[in-house]
């Protein structure tokens, strides 16, 4: 299992959940797919920092991306 990418996933995921649970919110209708874009995100996210030994820290975020994404990339 990589952390690393746990944590990346959660993240991406929240933040694409953003514009669904806004229009939801605009439109005045029930924000399912917002809801479980964020549950599904947060989920990933706390797996993340459970599994991780000591635990991520703000200024690491931006290196786990930009190493996460260099994996996949080359």
């Amino acid at each position: 299992m990589d952390t690393d990418l746990f944590l990346v996933m959660g993240i991406v995921i929240c933040a694409l959940a953003i514009p669904s649970l806004f229009s939801a919110w605009v439109e005045g209708r029930v924000p399912r797919a917002g809801s479980i874009m964020v549950l599904i995100g947060g989920v990933l996210v706390v797996a993340a920092l459970t599994q991780h030994g000591p635990g991520y820290t703000f200024s690491e975020i931006p290196d786990v991306f930009f190493s996460v994404i260099g994996r996949y990339i080359n």
